[in-house]
């Protein structure tokens, strides 16, 4: 029997998160990741180097490796110095050196592909070195990944400040695929940065694949205060079309008020509440269930139960 072919859009922890669960199962992957990040120690060895952001592809190369976590690790290790070494991760470091040498970002995730035994496929959206910029509602524009993250605004556009090149086979990908996922993350510098390309939104909406999106379980201060689970379909449908979700996976943990009252004050993130009467009224599938743990004070998704929801619904 043919293995299914999945393809995830994301980048970052959320990305990384749901990988590190999904892996265990009998399908193929295939990750796109965003290149537009521009802070810590991707963003200064873009300043230094004019590179396409490296720091989500590696940390879903190391969530997708086979070997023990021992070795994995080393990957994610940042070094504690005084020189200019400080808080680079060994791993950006490696996958910035292969660039350099190879002239090419996806052949240099092959190379780290198979250093780390990664059995699935890792994509650059693009090989640009790509600004991302979000236009604020009072009109405001602010340039940078980083920067758009930390000014805790609400956003009416999402663009890049150059004209992106889609990695080309990324449409082939999305093309072949049997499911197409939206993940979980930063809906603005996550997911949007795929969606904010005409040519990926067609080809998104034009596949005969479902497409699932993974709702994130709380909200981002600025950007996505209030939201619902709906609202973040909506935003995402803006750029998609509407109707162009089939099934949306949505967490119904019941988490400590203490815990919440922590994310609250420190981070001004507040749960993602599942709007049932709204959903009702749309064309989507809500695959809900308890997926929340607690590691350390911090609220995370379990992956395996996630994974296995993903599991379920693609071999319907």
């Amino acid at each position: 029997m043919q293995r299914k072919k999945v393809v995830i859009l994301g980048g970052g922890t959320g990305t990384s998160s749901v990988l590190s669960g999904l892996k265990y199962f009998p399908i193929d992957i295939t990750a796109i990741i965003t290149v537009s990040d521009n802070g810590s120690s991707t963003g200064r060895l873009r300043k230094e180097f004019s590179t396409p952001a490296v720091g989500d592809i590696r940390h879903v190369l190391s969530n997708l490796s086979t070997l023990p976590d021992e070795i994995k690790n080393i990957m994610e290790y940042r070094l504690s110095t005084y020189s200019d070494l400080n808080g680079h991760a060994i791993g950006n470091l490696i996958l910035t050196s292969l660039l350099k040498e190879t002239n090419s970002l996806k052949t240099s995730i092959e190379y780290l592909s198979k250093l780390l035994a990664v059995e699935h496929t890792v994509l650059p959206l693009s090989e640009d070195c790509l600004t991302l910029m979000g236009e604020t509602k009072e009109g405001d524009i602010i340039e940078g990944e980083e920067n758009i993250t930390k000014a805790n605004k609400e956003y009416r556009r999402i663009f890049y400040k150059e004209s992106p090149h889609i990695f080309p086979e990324v449409f082939e990908k999305i093309k072949e695929a049997d499911l197409i996922i939206l993940s979980m993350g930063s809906l603005f510098t996550s997911v949007m940065p795929h969606l904010i390309c005409p040519a990926v939104a067609q080809a998104i909406a034009s596949s005969p694949a479902n497409v699932m999106y993974i709702c994130n379980a709380m909200t981002q201060p600025g950007e996505t205060d209030n939201f619902t689970v709906n609202d973040h379909v909506q935003m995402l449908e803006h750029y998609l079309g509407k109707n162009t979700i089939d099934a949306v996976i949505a967490t119904n943990t019941e988490v400590n008020d203490e815990l919440l009252d922590k994310y609250a004050t420190e981070e001004q993130k507040d749960p993602v509440r599942i709007d049932y009467e709204n959903i009702i009224k749309e064309n989507y599938e809500l695959l809900e269930s308890d997926l929340l743990t607690t590691v350390d004070g911090t609220i995370k998704h379990d992956s395996l139960k996630l994974s296995s929801i993903i599991f379920s619904y693609l071999m319907r």
